[in-house]
């Protein structure tokens, strides 16, 4: 097997030396990991409107599997409930896209995907319409993301821009970065 070698820069010397050099700032998805492992903590993820975004960004991570437990996808309404122990009369009374909502799945994940008793260190929510149209006449662009840990919850409320795909990918890395400075 041949060593990996650059290709030589036509814009310096035949015989000038060349360096590699990473490539800048670690993303935040990377700091959690990093941190979480430092820590020893695991994290679980609940995802409706990012459906799935979050997780796969955390698992894109190498190493990941040391902190992550799990990521549960509760797009239905009914998921939020049976999955994720969302409160029924809370989301007959507000439905899916609600503050509260967020905040009840984020604990609940930490159930859901921890060890039989004891639970995920951390939990992260999503939930919002990303759009195009929106089912409640909450306007499109509206978010809740929520951060649970055994000392307690965040909610962060924010309407977002964009087209339907602009709307989750920035909500999945507001998520990570919000589950970053909870830790």
């Amino acid at each position: 097997m041949t060593p990996f070698r650059p290709a030589p820069d036509p814009d310096l010397p035949d015989d000038a030396e060349q360096t590699l050099v990473s490539g800048g700032r670690r993303s935040d998805a990377e700091q959690l990991v990093d941190r979480l492992r430092e820590l020893g903590w695991t994290v679980g993820v609940a995802e409706s409107l990012t459906g799935g975004l979050v997780i796969a960004s955390l698992v894109a991570v190498a190493g990941a599997s040391a902190v992550v437990r799990g990521g549960i996808v509760a797009y239905a309404t009914d998921l939020k409930q049976t999955l994720l122990g969302v409160d029924p009369v809370l989301l007959e009374a507000h439905g899916p896209v609600h503050e509260r909502v967020a905040r009840q799945m984020a604990r609940g994940v930490r159930t859901a995907v921890g060890d039989p008793g004891q639970p995920a260190d951390i939990g992260i929510a999503t939930t919002g319409i990303a759009g195009p149209d929106s089912p409640d006449g909450q306007p499109v662009g509206t978010v809740h993301i929520a951060v649970s840990t055994s000392l307690g919850s965040r909610v962060e409320s924010l309407h977002l821009e964009g087209d339907r795909e602009e709307i989750r990918a920035a909500a999945a890395l507001r998520a990570i970065s919000l589950a970053l400075e909870a830790l």
